[in-house]
């Protein structure tokens, strides 16, 4: 057993800290206050499990680890993948980027100029085509302006004309940020985590360290619903959804240079093809195969199916997840599978639970590519070196907007019923960190990847790997909200790509430098104080609903008049089908409205919406009542 913390399985190396980040926070130890207090073994008992999975099969499992990249390689990547490949090259296209750019925050576009500079300095060095000066995207207005760029090109310098220019700009009040143990706290969502980070930085509000302790006395966080509500990941359409990973990558990247963290990622890894239908078979793969059977299925069968025979029959297991099944006995439940599943003749109820478990955690593991990606697993390792939990959960939060949306749902699903085991504490013997421990080492380790890391760093690189895991159990309603200001840079996408900039001069000059003095300026809305508009139902009445908004409206209150008339004035009632009925009325509960069309797809309103709010940002939107949508698992 003991021999497991010297096998040849590896963690995902973590980059090194920054001497800006380690004058903020003392490190990860004093962080983790308690973390000598909580066991390990769990996790070395878990790696010792995978690697004798491993050997009987002679594959080699490691944790995941970064490669080393040449200098503008990563950056170019890093380029492309945040939409902004048409600044590459010899005859790049600036009007292309435009409109991304356009949306761009201070802090993020700090963080794309860096990766131009970098990329362009590399290929200068390389003795390749010149390429463009970073200043001919990003513009000077003058002479003096040019001057004073020069001067000011160290990053001590940048660092602090860019904290600066956020102080100044900024009057939202972060005071919500000191830490107050025991205290449910803000999470703020309708500023760009980068920039409150700067101002942060710049207060030397992030000198106390937050400290994690046992699951129980976790920090309390709650997002406050501004005006316009809350968005869940779910809640816009597929095309607006299609946004969010690239404003998330280039808010992250903003995020990581303020706090003085660099962000590494892996080159996406090239996936073998296999004969088998289930284990070891990418996620696509595993989504189109099972969309045939059952369309709109979001998550792959076999894991629902896995998940479902847990919760029938292992949550009260006591230690479920941490006591392993017979290796002989998965290995041939695993062929009966690849057999026998799609034809439903395989039978879950003569599978012991611990057998079920562990068929669990090896689905996960088989998959080509990590289910946190290949690219990505660093980054999600390196959250542990953030010394502040709430930027921590910033950090959480842009990674899974990031992820693919596939990789995403099956998340989401495994999280959901980690949350469960851990609510039957009582019964199962399986806390929060128990369950965390178990589980990293499915999560982050991956043959894939067989880099080494630094000897001596096994323990903290484990400690970390299975706080990250706790905070994504624990953390994940917040963790799968979509934040205020990435909604708003998707409608100002829309917007833009609607009516495209006009520019006389071909080039982006001064282009960053008009939208940002726009946006210092302070916005009045001088809108109507009241508004009759029309709410549809189409698929439900023949009917619209005429509506008076004025500052007090929600959402709800539309859904409840909807309601009312539906019942009282007899309309026209086109398809009742799934409509809940109690005491001859309609739930409201079952019934949504969504904002469709102007400068967004389709978007799901929070209930707390307040509409006369949304008019005046969206206009020329309709509003249609819905359905609540319902996705059952087919086991």
């Amino acid at each position: 057993f003991l021999s497991a913390r010297n096998c040849p399985c590896k963690m995902s190396q973590l980059p090194p800290r920054n001497p800006l980040a380690s004058s903020v926070s003392d490190g990860t130890d004093c962080r983790v206050e308690s973390v000598d207090n909580l066991s390990m073994d769990s996790f070395w008992l878990e790696v010792e499990n995978i690697k004798q999975s491993a050997e009987a099969e002679q594959e080699e499992c490691s944790l995941a680890d970064v490669k080393t990249q040449e200098e503008g390689e990563a950056e170019a990547e890093w380029l492309q993948d945040a939409g902004l490949s048409d600044l590459l090259g010899d005859h790049a296209s600036e009007n292309d980027n435009i409109v991304l750019l356009s949306t761009l925050t201070k802090t993020q576009a700090a963080a794309v100029q860096r990766r131009l500079d970098t990329y362009s300095r590399s290929r200068r060095r390389k003795s390749k085509h010149p390429v463009r000066d970073v200043r001919d995207i990003f513009g000077v207005v003058s002479s003096e302006e040019t001057t004073a760029e020069k001067k000011e090109s160290s990053p001590d310098q940048l660092w602090h004309n860019l904290r600066t220019s956020n102080v100044q700009r900024k009057t939202q009040d972060y005071s919500c940020t000191v830490r107050n143990p025991g205290k449910e706290e803000v999470f703020n969502m309708d500023v760009a985590y980068s920039e409150q980070a700067a101002v942060l930085l710049k207060g030397s509000f992030l000198s106390e360290s937050r400290r994690l302790k046992d699951g129980n006395t976790l920090t309390k966080f709650k997002i406050p619903k501004g005006r316009l509500g809350v968005t869940r990941i779910g809640d816009l359409s597929a095309q607006d959804m299609k946004k969010i990973p690239t404003l998330a990558l280039i808010e992250l990247t903003a995020l990581c240079d303020v706090l003085g963290f660099e962000l590494k990622r892996n080159k996406a890894a090239k996936l073998k093809t296999t004969e088998k239908r289930l284990f070891g078979v990418p996620l696509n793969t595993l989504l189109e195969n099972d969309q045939k059977l059952l369309p709109n299925t979001k998550v792959p069968l076999l894991l629902q199916a896995l998940l479902s025979c847990l919760e029938k029959r292992g949550l009260e297991t006591e230690g479920i997840l941490r006591v392993s099944g017979s290796q002989t006995r998965i290995k041939s439940l695993e062929q009966k599978l690849e057999r026998d599943f799609y034809t439903g003749l395989f039978h879950w109820d003569e599978v012991h639970q611990n057998d079920v478990s562990g068929l669990l955690k090896r689905f996960i593991r088989e998959l080509p590519a990590p289910l946190l990606t290949a690219e990505y697993l660093p980054a999600f390792a390196a959250v542990q070196n953030i010394p502040d939990l709430k930027q921590r959960l910033q950090a959480l939060n842009l990674l899974i907007l990031i992820l693919p949306e596939p990789n995403r749902n099956t998340l989401k699903a495994l999280l959901e019923f980690l949350s469960k085991v851990v609510a039957r504490e009582n019964n199962n013997k399986m806390n929060l960190w128990n369950v965390s421990t178990v589980m990293a080492p499915n999560l982050f380790m991956h043959k894939g990847l067989p880099n080494k890391i630094p000897e001596g760093k096994e323990k903290q690189l484990a400690e970390g790997a299975a706080d990250v895991v706790r905070m994504m159990i624990h953390y994940q309603d917040l963790l799968w909200t979509v934040s205020s200001f990435l909604v708003a840079q998707v409608r100002k996408l829309n917007e833009s790509n609607s009516k495209r900039y006009q520019f006389c001069d071909k080039r982006i000059k001064n282009l960053l430098r008009k939208i940002h003095a726009d946006k210092d300026k302070v916005e009045k809305n001088q809108g109507e104080p009241s508004k009759i508009v029309k709410v549809h139902a189409s698929l439900l009445l023949k009917d619209s609903l005429e509506v008076h908004l004025n500052n007090a409206t929600r959402v709800a209150d539309v859904l409840r008049q909807f309601q009312k008339n539906l019942c009282q004035n007899g309309w026209n009632i086109v398809n009742t089908v799934n409509l809940l009925k109690c005491n001859n009325s309609t739930e409201c509960t079952n019934l949504l409205l969504y904002e469709v069309g102007g400068n967004i797809g389709e978007h799901c309103l929070d209930p707390d919406t307040y509409l006369l709010d949304l008019y005046h940002v969206n206009p020329h939107a309709e509003w249609i009542i819905k359905q609540n949508p319902s996705y059952p698992r087919m086991f």
